[in-house]
């Protein structure tokens, strides 16, 4: 007998998130059929444009919760605003009947631009506004002097609102979709997935042999993705959850930052990896101790017990967790028994796992921010300034490039598509204009992937809606009806991997602006003439991208690389016993923010097209994005660690603290710095350069000569890029060195010294690891070098001495 397959959890989820929007999104879509074709007449009489009540449906509802369709009612709102009331002013002072196609393209360019450029009205109310301005408009053309000025502008409004309306019902019913309620359950899932992998590190950790570590890592690593995905969806509704804020609050707390508590577990999780993924061998030398070894057993039952227990959303803070404070002390003492100091490499992973499981239950016993009853009760004067800001900021006008520039090509492509969508057919020239207007994006796009997914889209959206108008021919009333289980298998396309958003969202609208359409005539003529002006539409939006933003993704990829070895730079150079407050904190904020915006150049640069262009080495910048990371998530550590270091030595009784031992240890750190930051520089410097040739044109331009003995000095650390020398000897030598003056400094605590052992070898592995992504990074850097200047011999050190003479 035929059996189905069994779905993984993960295949259930998807499953169920798609039908779960489907549903809503056929819900509204019922209630808006419904109200216009069975509705009380007045009703229908004012919805004029139900096929636009419908799309209105498909931008707003689409995977939306409760608080996302609160945000877009008021953007709705603004949008409104910007769009249909300047369409009255317009047509009452122009005059229905002294219309144009080239001052319709005028005002549509113009209403665009003014769309665009507010700061903070949200993509979901751009869109609604530049597809009224559209329809208002271009349909005023068509009709001509049988277009009333006040009305028809008030119908498109109203056809607007009663698909924002049907949206609110369909999230609140049968039951509200809560982006609280899903935040909480994924902080649930987390906690439960952070506490198998906890698990699942000291099983590996107390392996007897690598063999045995083997493939608990393994099943940690696939679990740490499963993590990722977790903070990632809880990072999507943070924003939706303070819409919620204000009816929820009344009946119990909430916590605030929710992603940077799951943050906060996170950090030392990845470094409990990274030791064991750094570990030269097993079993682990410092475990023979077998007290030590049930320590660290029993450590990591009280965290798993800890995490799962944790209630991160919104549940009451003082129900956090169920564990005895007297459990917790006694397992907390198994650490502080650690008074051996590591004295080789070699040990440094083990210490710094050690240290990362101290930093985890710190973590998983921190209470985080709440709001009481009573604060939010008082807060409500917040609430309601925030209310107020998103009011002024909407109408808020920030004049910068980075603002100017979306609005300008909001402006010209709408404006463009307008124009010859009109020369090409006067009476369906707005069906160019609307596809422009409904997938508007303010960030940049992959310009040829997200234009061929659009079209693909709308080429499959409309071949349905004329099939289904073909099988439903005598029952116009029922078009509306073969929209279910297409918005089903759209839910299933925006999450494919061939499609995306672009295709599933545009294949969605286009079958429903074909079924849901009046009064344009038959249903295949309709949907030719829909193609044509789709595609005239896109062609101008592509052609504006281009002339706006001709720099290719993989030259800004290069552009961003550079950026983040900056950024890298800045913060190695950050590192000191010294506290400067947030200094290093802020500085590992803007290197992940670099990271995040090289990611996405990245992934844009492996799908636009090369033409005559060089394509992006991707293997190249991937390893080099994984060592960046790496090296961010050992910055972290790395300031946790003088944290602690630097509380044990504002003690008072800090018996080991003296002006001596202090330089010793700053002495370290310094010439950690200088090597690292040198070396971090010179990658800069490498990757700057546009190609060897320009390099060696501006080198004879300048007259300028370069000294290929700079790069040994002592300040310059170069040498390491010529290969003199034994590397490993070098920073075998300056650890061995840190290790030493730390050990002195142990041996002289006497209170505390666990805390001291582990935070100052948790320091020098996070020292040593640096050094080593860094010398990873070599490779990809000389890689990418090699790739675009693929006829020179490549030679690093030269290359960088001739930048640093000519840029210094």
């Amino acid at each position: 007998m035929f059996q189905f397959p069994r779905l993984s959890d993960r295949a259930k989820t998807m499953w169920r998130s798609c039908l779960a929007s489907a549903f809503r999104t056929a819900f509204a879509c019922s209630i808006v059929g419904c109200a216009s074709l069975f509705g009380p007449a007045p009703l229908r009489r004012q919805i004029e444009f139900p096929a636009f009540s419908y799309a209105t449906i498909i931008i707003i509802i689409n995977g939306a919760t409760l608080g996302d369709t609160v945000r877009a009612c008021w953007q709705a709102a603004c949008a409104t605003v910007l769009g249909v009331c300047p369409a009255i002013l317009s047509l009452w002072v122009i005059g229905p009947t002294k219309l144009s196609i080239g001052n319709i393209a005028a005002a549509v360019a113009l209403s665009a631009f003014v769309v665009g450029l507010p700061e903070s009205n949200g993509v979901v109310g751009k869109r609604i506004a530049l597809g009224q301005i559209v329809i208002v408009y271009l349909l005023a053309l068509v009709k001509g002097g049988e277009t009333d000025a006040v009305m028809h502008p008030v119908h498109v409004a109203v056809s607007t609102a009663v698909g924002v309306l049907a949206c609110v019902l369909a999230l609140l019913l049968p039951y509200p979709r809560l982006a609280s309620y899903e935040v909480k359950q994924k902080c649930e899932l987390f906690a439960e997935n952070a506490s198998e992998r906890v698990k699942l590190f000291v099983k590996a950790f107390c392996a007897d042999d690598h063999s045995s570590a083997l493939p608990s890592l393994a099943q940690a690593k696939r679990l740490a993705a499963a993590g990722a995905k977790f903070i990632q969806s809880v990072k999507r509704r943070e924003g939706s959850m303070q819409w919620e804020r204000l009816p929820l609050k009344l009946f119990k707390p909430y916590y605030k930052n929710p992603v940077e508590r799951l943050q906060c577990i996170e950090t030392p999780l990845r470094g409990m990896e990274i030791a064991l993924t750094s570990s030269p061998s097993f079993p682990v030398t410092i475990l023979l101790d077998g007290e030590l070894k049930q320590g660290v057993i029993q450590l990591e039952e009280h965290l798993s017990l800890t995490l799962k227990q944790l209630e991160l959303s919104c549940s009451s803070p003082s129900d956090s967790s169920t564990v005895p404070e007297s459990i917790a002390e006694n397992v907390v003492k198994s650490l502080q028994n650690i008074q051996s100091f590591p004295t080789t490499h070699k040990d440094l992973p083990y210490f710094f796992f050690l240290f990362c499981m101290k930093l985890l239950h710190i973590e998983s016993v921190a209470k985080p921010i709440s709001v009481s009853k009573k604060e939010g009760v008082n807060d409500s004067g917040k609430q309601k300034w925030f209310f107020q800001g998103g009011v002024s900021s909407s109408w808020g006008m920030k004049v910068d490039l980075g603002r100017l520039m979306p609005a300008l090509k909001c402006s010209l492509s709408l404006g463009l598509a307008v124009l010859f969508g009109m020369l090409y057919s006067k009476k369906n020239g707005f069906w160019a204009g609307l596809p422009v207007a409904i997938t508007f994006s303010s960030a940049r796009e992959a310009t040829f992937k997200v234009a061929n997914l659009k079209i693909q889209g709308t080429v499959l959206g409309t071949v349905y809606g004329v099939m289904g108008c073909f099988v439903l021919e005598k029952f116009v009333k029922l078009w509306f009806i073969p929209l279910f289980p297409w918005l089903i298998f759209t839910s299933f396309l925006q999450r494919s991997r061939i499609y995306g958003q672009a295709g599933g969202i545009s294949a969605a609208i286009a079958a429903v602006l074909i079924l849901g359409r009046r009064n344009f005539g038959p249903p295949t003529e309709f949907a030719i003439a829909r193609i044509v002006e789709t595609f005239i539409g896109l062609f101008f939006s592509v052609l504006v991208d281009i002339a706006l933003q001709p720099t290719r993704a993989a030259t800004l990829a290069k552009t961003q690389l550079s950026k983040s070895l900056e950024a890298l730079h800045d913060c190695i150079c950050s590192i000191s016993l010294v506290p400067i407050k947030s200094s290093l904190e802020e500085k590992r904020n803007l290197l992940k923010s670099h990271l995040n915006e090289l990611g996405k150049f990245m992934g844009e640069a492996e799908v636009e097209p090369n033409f005559l262009f060089l394509p992006l080495h991707s293997a190249a910048y991937s390893r080099l994005l994984a060592s960046l990371s790496k090296m961010a998530d050992l910055l972290v550590h790395a300031a946790h660690a003088l944290r602690f270091i630097e509380q044990e030595a504002s003690k008072s009784d800090a018996s080991w603290k003296d002006a001596m031992t202090v330089s010793k240890l700053d002495g370290d750190l310094k010439l950690f710095k200088d090597m690292l930051a040198s070396l971090i520089k010179s990658f800069d410097e490498v990757v700057s350069i546009k190609s060897l040739a320009a390099l060696e044109k501006e080198l004879e331009e300048k007259s300028m000569s370069y000294d290929i003995e700079l790069g040994k000095s002592p300040r310059t650390n170069l040498s390491w890029l010529a290969g003199s020398g034994n590397r490993e000897d070098e920073v075998e030598k300056m650890i061995s060195e840190y290790l030493q003056n730390s050990k002195e400094i142990v041996d002289r605590v006497e209170v505390g010294g666990s805390v001291m052992v582990l935070s100052l070898s948790g320091l020098a592995f996070c020292m040593s690891s640096l050094m080593r992504e860094a010398r990873e990074m070599e490779q990809g850097i000389k890689d990418v070098v090699q790739w675009e200047n693929a006829c020179s011999q490549i030679n690093l050190y030269e290359i960088s001495c001739k930048a640093h003479a000519l840029y210094k």
